[in-house]
């Protein structure tokens, strides 16, 4: 790789691993192409990457983010923690991992593989994220959850959407549906959690719940319930009946779609159907669930 003046090799012990590639080195400025924007674009062509980065901040600063492309977020907040310029490992983190939300969402170490992101890069993606998360749990906490569905959408997707793995989290309700706690209850294989309504049912008691609500995640990014869930459901809103807990509802949450048992009339305890309505479309009688990204509505099946 060609190395431009600013980007002179330097051993291994002078530069920290967030700021090197991996095997060391600074990452190249060469070749670098300044980001789409119309502020930074209105420069001359022989803008330096730190006066890009100034636009960039400029606007941020300005109330303007929502302008900003991914690429140019990422450039940004790699800025903070590289010596160099950003831009060019902001691409290849794009071009990797699809979405500055997907960069901040992936495994650490997937994100150890990606050649330029070292411990500081890193971390400064793991520490947006986490304060993407905890602002979005802010919003649903201590709040009657159920008259803000979308904001609880909102949260729930951003915490499971892309999980690699099936979560099984329980929000725990109080007298008045306010949200008393969110807790991961379980986390299993790329396609099935184990849940025992038993530790559902003490956690209820403990937290002095009146109701709750399950939530899990399908990786597949399919929410349509499995025979498994139902299942599953209807075991815990019976173990919670004998104790005078109700539950108000189960969601799935899929990649950009979600399913709501409570909307789709799926919390009846009655036995369980021969197949999930996934499995028999077309079947006269039964409803398959819809699968949404905004409020569920019942498909009838013909």
């Amino acid at each position: 790789m060609a190395q431009g003046p600013s980007a002179a090799r330097l051993p291994h012990a002078a530069l920290p691993p967030g700021f090197a590639d991996s095997q060391g080195f600074p990452l190249s400025t060469q070749g670098a192409t300044r980001l789409r924007t119309s502020e930074c674009d209105a420069g001359a062509a022989g803008d330096t990457w730190q006066e890009r980065r100034a636009a960039l901040h400029r606007m941020l600063l300005g109330q303007r983010g929502d302008a900003l492309s991914d690429a140019e977020l990422l450039d940004v907040l790699l800025g903070l923690v590289l010596p160099v310029d950003p831009a060019p490992l902001a691409r290849a983190v794009l071009a990797r991992f699809g979405s500055f939300a997907a960069a901040m969402a992936a495994p650490v170490r997937e994100l150890r593989g990606m050649p330029g992101l070292g411990t500081h890069s890193i971390a400064a993606l793991k520490l947006l994220h986490g304060a993407a998360l905890r602002l979005a749990r802010a919003e649903v906490m201590h709040q009657p959850v159920l008259g803000h569905w979308d904001r609880l959408i909102g949260y729930l997707t951003a915490v499971l959407a892309r999980e690699r793995v099936e979560q099984f989290r329980i929000l725990f309700l109080d007298p008045a549906d306010r949200l008393l706690a969110d807790e991961a209850q379980a986390r299993g294989t790329v396609n099935h959690t184990p849940v025992y309504p038993r530790e559902v049912v003490k956690r209820a008691l403990e937290l002095r719940a009146a109701s709750l609500i399950l939530v899990h995640n399908h990786p597949s990014g399919d929410p349509t319930p499995s025979r498994e869930d139902l299942a599953m459901t209807r075991a815990v809103t019976e173990a919670l009946g004998l104790l005078g807990i109700r539950l108000r509802d189960h969601v799935i949450i899929g990649n950009g779609r979600w399913v709501s048992f409570s909307q789709e009339g799926l919390l009846d305890p009655s036995p369980a159907p021969e197949a999930c309505p996934a499995e028999q479309p077309g079947r006269p009688g039964k409803r398959q669930p819809a699968v949404t990204s905004g409020r569920a509505a019942a498909l009838p099946v013909a």
